[in-house]
């Protein structure tokens, strides 16, 4: 029965002269989640409103899904839309709608009308206490609540009249593509498409970055990696996810540096070819899914230590989160129980008995000189013949 969904953005309306531009980025997010979905969707805007018309026969539950993967969207409301052909038919259209809606009837309403359009011969107090009455008279069971009503039903008065007294949660957040680009380092754990969503939130759209080392890792856990960029895909829009060889420069480390130091060099280079990717494609910073403590390469000195080989700007969205708060994350976004398939990633396959957990800067420095032979060529090497693979 609904021809139309209205989509309530938050944070967008307080954009001021911007507004608008932000209502563009939104529309054009709702109009690339819905194309999936079977049926031709017509998003537009009117009057500070989003709205989605509907063709005659589609997926309702598809529709709302896809919906609730956009950022931005804080409320979807499936509506009726009607023409203004006077109040009694409105007023039949209005318990219809109940009638259907609400099978069980012993429930507490309040009719909230908005009169956008001003020509409209009843105000808003007429329009909520008139239709109020007649639905008392049509459904004695019902009974009104101006406080805290179980329907709250809306009637918008515009150039057509939309109904509607549902609103579905959206994810919040803001418009991707409205605040830059950024390149995720993406593993096959739980906390990197967690990151990498959570900043998508807040608008940004996210190139990612794989360090494959074959033979030690598989292609499964390649194929997991891809998965786990797919995820984020359905929330984030497409994925250029860079897969770069890291074989060759993991091995060169672990036979000229201490093992203890090995995964803070290792990361400090993963950094670097990170860094230069998102150069090369006008990325502004890099996403990591570190938290503090949680690893001995992500004690505050660790992370020290791998900040200082970046100029650009590092985010850690998950920095102060305890592992379930990110597992509990991991689950609403569909990302957990790929992340926990059994397939090792490079950072693990090399990981010594004993890391040092508070490095000195100036320690590993000298241990990096003996890297120096080779170690600018094969980083330029790696960054030369990264895969990139489009996720969507």
């Amino acid at each position: 029965m609904f021809q139309a969904f209205l989509i309530k953005y938050g944070e967008i309306g307080i954009k001021g002269k911007n507004r608008y531009l932000f209502e563009d980025a939104l529309v054009k997010q709702i109009r690339h989640a819905l194309k999936p979905v079977e049926g031709e969707f017509q998003v537009s805007k009117e009057q500070g409103r989003i709205y989605v018309a509907c063709p005659q026969d589609y997926d309702y539950d598809e529709a709302v899904e896809a919906l609730q993967r956009v950022f931005g969207i804080v409320g979807i409301c499936p509506t009726v839309c009607v023409e203004d052909k006077g109040f009694d038919k409105l007023s039949r259209d209005v318990l219809a709608y109940m009638d259907e809606v609400y099978p069980d009837k012993d429930k507490s309403f309040k009719v909230c009308a908005r009169r956008a359009r001003k020509n409209y011969p009843m105000d808003s107090m007429e329009i909520n206490a008139e239709m109020g009455h007649r639905i008392l008279e049509a459904f004695p069971q019902m009974h009104v609540d101006v406080h805290d009503p179980q329907i709250m039903l809306t009637i918008e008065v515009r150039e057509k009249i939309y109904i509607y007294s549902e609103i579905i949660p959206g994810p919040g957040g803001m418009p991707v593509g409205t605040n830059g680009k950024c390149m995720l380092l993406l593993s096959g754990g739980i906390d990197s498409p967690v990151a990498g969503y959570m900043v998508a939130k807040r608008g940004v759209k996210i190139d990612a970055v794989y360090f494959h080392a074959p033979p030690y890792t598989s292609e499964r856990a390649k194929q997991k990696v891809v998965d786990l960029a797919a995820q984020v895909a359905k929330y984030a829009g497409p994925v250029y996810l860079y897969v770069v060889n890291f074989t060759d420069i993991q091995l060169y480390i672990y036979d000229k540096c201490p093992h203890d130091e090995l995964t803070i060099i290792m990361r400090r280079y993963m950094m670097r070819i990170a860094e230069e990717l998102a150069r090369k494609n006008e990325a502004l910073g890099l996403i990591t899914g570190e938290s503090i403590g949680q690893v001995a390469s992500q004690t505050v000195q660790s992370l020290a230590a791998t900040n200082e080989v970046c100029t650009m700007p590092v985010f850690r969205p998950l920095i102060a989160f305890d592992k379930q708060d990110i597992i509990d994350i991991a689950e609403k976004i569909g990302t957990f129980e790929t992340s926990i398939q059994p397939y090792e990633d490079c950072c693990t396959i090399f990981v010594a008995k004993h890391p040092v957990t508070k490095p000195s800067i100036p320690v590993i420095k000298r241990s990096e000189k003996k890297l120096e032979e080779k170690i600018d060529e094969m980083v330029a090497q790696a960054i030369e013949t990264a895969e990139c693979v489009i996720v969507s």
